[in-house]
C-alpha cells in the first residue's frame, strides 16, 4: 500500500471541516415555509456563512444582523454581518449585542426570527448583565481560558453575568416564534452548553457559577460576586413560558465530521478507530492517545495497524509558561514527547475553526522524525511542554498547518496514523 501519511491526514482534517461546513448542512433543516418575512440574528465563527445560506434559500422578506469572529465574515446582501473578537469580548461584541436585543424587543406572534449558533458565540455575543462592566467580563474570561476549566464550566459563568446568554435571548423575542440552529463545538452537543445558550432553558444556577470562580482561585470583584448573589443573576429555566415558542435544532456536530473522517479512512485502505469526544487536559488527553498508539503497534490491540485514531471535542490548557500555543499543538507536542519517534506513527491535531486558540495556525503535524528534528535544532520537547510553546516547536520543524478561517467549527479533530510495520521496543 502507497499512501502519502501527511497528505492523508490532512485530506482527513479537510473532510472532516466540510462535513460541518453551513453550505452542506444548513438548507435541509430550514422551515419547509420559507415564503413571508424572516428576521435573522445570529453568533459565531459559522455565523455568516450560516447566513449566506439563509438569504441564497429564503424565499420572502429577508433581514437581520450577525456576529462572527475577526477574519470570519462572509458578504452578504441583506444580512448584516459584525465582526468582534474571540475569546476574550470586546467593544464591538458588546455592541452588536445590544442591537440584536434591539432588534427583536417589539416582535408578535406573526413573527418568525432565525437564530444561527456556533461555536465562539458566547465570546462575540457580549451583553454584561446590569453593574458588571465590559473590563469585568474580559478579565474573568481570560482567568478562565489559563485556568484550565472545561467548556461548560467556563460558560456557566458566562451565562450568569450575561443579559443575553442562558435563555434570555430567546426571552427576549417573546412571543415571535425562533427557530435556532445550531453547529456544536462542545463534547456533548448539549444546547445549554453551546455558546452558552442564549435561546434555550438552562438549569446551571449562580451559585455553580460561584463554586466554579471559588473552584479555580479566580478572583472577581465584588460588583460581580454581589451581582451572582442576588437573584436576578439566575438564568431563565426550564418551563418558563416565554420560550414555549422556541425550537432548536442540531445541525452539525463533531460525531459527523468524524465518521466522515473514518469513510476517507477506509477509502484509504486504514481501519479507523473513533474515541469520540474529549474533553481534559490537552496534554494528559496526548498522553493516553500515545498508550494506544503504542499498543496498536507493538500487540496490534485493540485493532491492527494500517490504521488511524480519531478523536474530537475541546481539551484544555492549564497555562504555566509563557510559550505561543494552544490546544492542538499542546497536544501534539504531548503526543510527541510521549512516543518520541515511534517508528511508522504520524499525527495531526488542528481546530475545524482553522485557528487553534488564539495564534494564526489551525494547528500541526507530527512524523516519526519530528522528536529527532527538533532535538537536533536544541529543542527539548519536555521543555518546550513546560513552556505551553507548542506553536514555537512546530514553527521551528515547518509543521504548522495554516488554513485561515474555514467557517464553521465543532471543535478539535485529532488523527493518528499508524503505518503496518514489524514490531519493535518502544
Amino acid at each position: 500500500m502507497s499512501v502519502d501519511p501527511q497528505q492523508l491526514l490532512r485530506e482527513l482534517f479537510a473532510t472532516a471541516i466540510d462535513a460541518a461546513h453551513p453550505q452542506q448542512v444548513l438548507e435541509a433543516h430550514l422551515p419547509a415555509d420559507r415564503s413571508g418575512r424572516v428576521i435573522v440574528i445570529g453568533a459565531g465563527k459559522a455565523a455568516a456563512a450560516m447566513a449566506q445560506v439563509v438569504e441564497r434559500c429564503w424565499q420572502g422578506e429577508v433581514c437581520g444582523l450577525v456576529v462572527t469572529r475577526y477574519g470570519h465574515g462572509a458578504p452578504c446582501e441583506k444580512i448584516e454581518v459584525v465582526e468582534a473578537a474571540h475569546p476574550v469580548p470586546d467593544a464591538a461584541g458588546l455592541a452588536v449585542a445590544k442591537r440584536v436585543l434591539e432588534l427583536v424587543s417589539d416582535l408578535n406572534e406573526s413573527d418568525r426570527v432565525i437564530f444561527l449558533l456556533s461555536g465562539g458565540g458566547s465570546a462575540l455575543l457580549a451583553l454584561p448583565a446590569e453593574g458588571i462592566t465590559l473590563a469585568d467580563k474580559q478579565s474573568i474570561n481570560k482567568a478562565l481560558l489559563k485556568s484550565g476549566a472545561s467548556i461548560g464550566e467556563m460558560n456557566c459563568v458566562r451565562k450568569h453575568l450575561s443579559a443575553i446568554k442562558g435563555g434570555r435571548l430567546g426571552k427576549a423575542c417573546w412571543p415571535a416564534t425562533v427557530y435556532t440552529y445550531a453547529i456544536s463545538d462542545v463534547p456533548g452537543d448539549l444546547a445549554t452548553v453551546i455558546a452558552s445558550g442564549p435561546t434555550v432553558a438552562d438549569p446551571s444556577t449562580s451559585a455553580e457559577a460561584l463554586a466554579i470562580l471559588k473552584r479555580y482561585a479566580i478572583e472577581v470583584p465584588a460588583s460581580v460576586r454581589t451581582w451572582l448573589q442576588s437573584p436576578e443573576s439566575e438564568t431563565v429555566k426550564p418551563g418558563d413560558p416565554s420560550l414555549a415558542r422556541n425550537h432548536f435544532q442540531l445541525i452539525a456536530r463533531p460525531q459527523q465530521s468524524l465518521e466522515a473522517a473514518a469513510v476517507k479512512c477506509r477509502q484509504a485502505g486504514f481501519s479507523p478507530l473513533i474515541l469520540g469526544d474529549l474533553e481534559g487536559e490537552s496534554r494528559e488527553v496526548a498522553k493516553v492517545h500515545a498508550g494506544i498508539a503504542r499498543q496498536i503497534v507493538l500487540h496490534g490491540q485493540p485493532l491492527a495497524a494500517p490504521c488511524v485514531i480519531l478523536s474530537g471535542g475541546e481539551t484544555t490548557v492549564t497555562v504555566r509558561g509563557n510559550g505561543r500555543g494552544g490546544r492542538n499543538a499542546e497536544f501534539l507536542l504531548s503526543l510527541t514527547d510521549s512516543l518520541k519517534g515511534l517508528p511508522g506513527v504520524y499525527a495531526l491535531a488542528g481546530d475545524t475553526d482553522g485557528i487553534d486558540g488564539s495564534e494564526d495556525n489551525a494547528g500541526a503535524i507530527m512524523t516519526p522524525d519530528s522528536y529527532a528534528r527538533a532535538a537536533a535544532l536544541g529543542l527539548s520537547a519536555s521543555d518546550e511542554l513546560d513552556n505551553n510553546n507548542g506553536y514555537g516547536y512546530f514553527e521551528a520543524l515547518d509543521a504548522l498547518i495554516v488554513t485561515e478561517p474555514t467557517r464553521t467549527n465543532v471543535n478539535d479533530f485529532r488523527a493518528i496514523l499508524i503505518l503496518e510495520s514489524t514490531k519493535h521496543d518502544a
